[in-house]
């Protein structure tokens, strides 16, 4: 390709593990970088929305082939970047699970804007007055939003963070024309993990016992389904691909039960209800779930948490 791909990048409600990500890419980043032209990306260089002096009115951000947007929507500025990366990017990717699905931040979801400020503004030890801050800060929204709640989203890259098999896959994929999602298969899909069956157990318990393998000196694959041990593993809702290329998932291969950070199978998928029907349908008491909202840690946008209201409230 005789010109360069050029690339606006954004983050939003977020933590800048998606960008990270993008560096732990190593060596491969230089080939990439070969290929592609960041023409705006904060984490990096230094493009201010109105101007190097502030002496613009309107935001202005770069015209660009893509644009990664990390984070969830939260206030009117996320909104607004948003929206201005829509008009100036001809292919947006949705990078990381905050984007593509609200993740960790959408769990305030469950909580009002009144409950947010309240416990952080007017608590027994809260200084006075407590006035909360409005003075130059962008007003929140009723919620957390997945960007494509807000703008209309091309190429979805979940994860937290992302894989940066993923990622590399991803922008090599576009820079030769393909607009490609990661495949819609489950975590269990590619766990290598040993698996019996329904009926191998009847309820479920928190992650605190030693996982039981066939033999502990030997591989991961010797290593008897979590699910079948009683521990609660996202892996039947969750989509694959924290493995990177490598496939085996990142948290199976370390013993440990997928939490479900890649979001549903499917985009429009709810991870808790699919979870409750997979755990029903296999004979085990819902019941003994400690609680259900965890199901939803990384995927609470798309109005799936809602607030909590008392009957008070009602």
């Amino acid at each position: 390709m005789s010109e360069k791909v050029t690339v606006a990048s954004e983050s939003l409600n977020s933590c800048a593990g998606c960008e990270i990500a993008v560096v732990d890419l190593g060596a491969r980043l230089l080939d990439v970088l070969g290929l592609i032209d960041f023409v705006h990306i904060p984490v990096l260089m230094d493009h201010k929305y109105y101007g190097q002096a502030g002496d613009k009115t309107k935001m202005d951000i770069p015209e660009a082939t893509v644009g990664l947007i990390s984070g969830g929507i939260r206030n009117q500025e996320h909104l607004e970047v948003a929206e201005e990366m829509r008009k100036k990017c001809k292919i947006i990717i949705a990078l990381g699970t905050c984007a593509t699905h609200g993740g960790i931040p959408a769990l305030i979801n469950e909580f009002t804007n009144d409950d947010l400020f309240k416990r952080y503004y007017s608590t027994e030890s809260t200084d006075q007055p407590n006035k909360i801050p409005d003075d130059g800060v962008p007003p929140l929204l009723d919620r957390c939003y997945a960007v494509d709640e807000k703008i209309k989203v091309d190429v979805y890259l979940p994860g937290c963070p992302p894989h940066p098999d993923n990622i590399i896959n991803a922008l090599t994929g576009l820079i030769s024309g393909k607009t490609e999602d990661l495949p819609k298969k489950s975590v269990c899909d590619t766990c290598p993990a040993i698996r019996h069956g329904k009926g191998q157990v009847e309820k479920l318990q928190k992650f605190f016992i030693t996982p039981e393998f066939k033999n502990p000196a030997e591989p991961i694959d010797n290593m008897k389904c979590l699910l079948e041990q009683g521990i609660l593993c996202m892996g039947p809702v969750t989509r694959a691909g924290c493995g990177g290329d490598k496939k085996t998932p990142r948290c199976i291969s370390a013993g440990v039960p997928c939490r479900g950070c890649y979001g549903p199978v499917k985009q429009n998928g709810n991870q808790m209800l699919d979870m409750l029907n997979a755990l029903a349908s296999n004979g085990i008491d819902i019941k003994s779930l400690p609680e259900y909202s965890s199901m939803l840690r990384f995927s609470g946008a798309h109005d799936l948490l809602k607030p909590k209201y008392t009957k008070e409230e009602v």
